[in-house]
């Protein structure tokens, strides 16, 4: 809530990120203060000059939250998967090593550790006889 200067307020959805990263970038260097504001929205007072440095430099577009996690392409997408259980059901004694050698002469770049890994979540190791 932004009080304003007549007796009116102003409400800020709670949940939209992007207005009330906003309002308090407002309220901090207009009305209330930097301290009030971080007391207020409940950010450092380092986070709030970060956003204020973006702001300044991108804009309010600077201030959307961006998608969280690792931006790589994963390695073993769903073709790679098929393969390398494709490749344990054709040799089922097929070394991990051997599996990740006829991928590369397929086309497609896995590790061996990635081989082993998908191996293991689909409980396609081999038998041991004692």
């Amino acid at each position: 809530m932004i009080k304003g200067l007549k007796g009116k307020d102003f409400s800020i959805d709670s949940n939209d990120s992007l207005a009330m990263k906003f309002a308090m970038l407002f309220e901090a260097h207009t009305t209330i203060g930097v301290q009030a504001a971080i007391v207020k929205y409940g950010y450092s007072e380092q986070r709030l000059y970060q956003l204020l440095k973006a702001y300044e430099q991108g804009g309010a577009q600077a201030l959307i939250d961006k998608k969280t996690g690792s931006q790589k392409q994963p390695v073993r997408t769903k073709e790679v998967v098929n393969q390398i259980i494709r490749l344990r059901f054709l040799d089922p004694f097929a070394s991990v090593e051997v599996i990740s050698q006829k991928l590369r002469q397929l086309g497609y770049h896995v590790s061996i550790r990635s081989v082993e890994r998908t191996i293991t979540e689909f409980g396609l190791q081999k038998k041991r006889m004692f």
